[in-house]
């Protein structure tokens, strides 16, 4: 019996006409082939394939380059293990280790937890979730928020949440902002976390906020009252 199934969410996509091998071509495939750059390559779980990490997320490349599939891979030896899932938590993982001085933070004065929340200003429930701030901090639940305005570059969001990570007092603005408050104008060298945190968002296959990352890398898309987060990290 086969080790692993792979389960298609894209389909098979062809990349390349030419023979390829290696890392550095399957690399070059992607980019020129796709327009797509490759963050990290490393061996798949699966012989014969290559793990790739994108900005749009982790993609397995044929050896010979000649075929992308997009998709998750299950050990049917290991009670259906995820196999991609488990790769995608430690990459979330050090990844945003890299960001986490770009991050708004509301720390928990008893911390055993720290969640990483991408967060836009104008969702509804990014403000319940805010407004419940002190719930998350008592159940000892640091809250760093990274910035994903849903609508892109071109929206008001956009502008609203370069304005915040510009502001004095971040923590106050993050409050105000999500009050339905215009911010002051303010441009900084901060501002690009934004688009950094927006690209990263990307890579994890955020597509909607709040969008949570618990400390072990596991993304839990939506929001979660403090209770039951509590609840799903103390079982991990």
């Amino acid at each position: 019996m086969r080790k692993q199934i792979i389960a298609l969410m894209g389909g098979l996509t062809l990349v390349a006409g030419t023979a390829v091998a290696g890392e550095a071509e399957v690399k070059a495939a992607m980019e020129q082939n796709l327009g797509i750059k490759a963050e990290a390559i490393a061996p798949a779980p699966v012989k014969g394939l290559y793990e790739v990490v994108t900005g749009q997320g982790l993609f397995y490349v044929t050896e010979d380059g000649s075929k992308l599939i997009h998709g998750q891979v299950y050990d049917l030896n290991n009670q259906m293990a995820n196999l991609t899932e488990q790769r995608m938590s430690g990459i979330r993982k050090e990844m945003l280790a890299k960001v986490a001085d770009t991050a708004i933070e509301f720390k928990a004065p008893n911390e055993k937890h720290v969640v990483t929340v991408f967060t836009d200003t104008t969702c509804g429930y990014c403000r319940k979730l805010h407004n419940e701030m002190q719930d998350y901090l008592d159940a000892g639940i640091t809250i760093r928020y990274l910035a994903y305005p849903r609508g892109g570059e071109r929206s008001s969001a956009w502008h609203e949440m370069e304005k915040l990570w510009c502001a004095k007092d971040p923590k106050t603005a993050m409050g105000d902002a999500k009050a339905g408050q215009k911010l002051p104008e303010a441009t900084c060298p901060a501002a690009a976390a934004v688009a950094k945190h927006y690209q990263l968002g990307n890579t994890f296959g955020v597509n909607g906020t709040p969008a949570m990352v618990l400390d072990d890398g596991t993304m839990v898309p939506g929001y979660l009252p403090a209770g039951r987060l509590q609840m799903q990290l103390s079982s991990r």
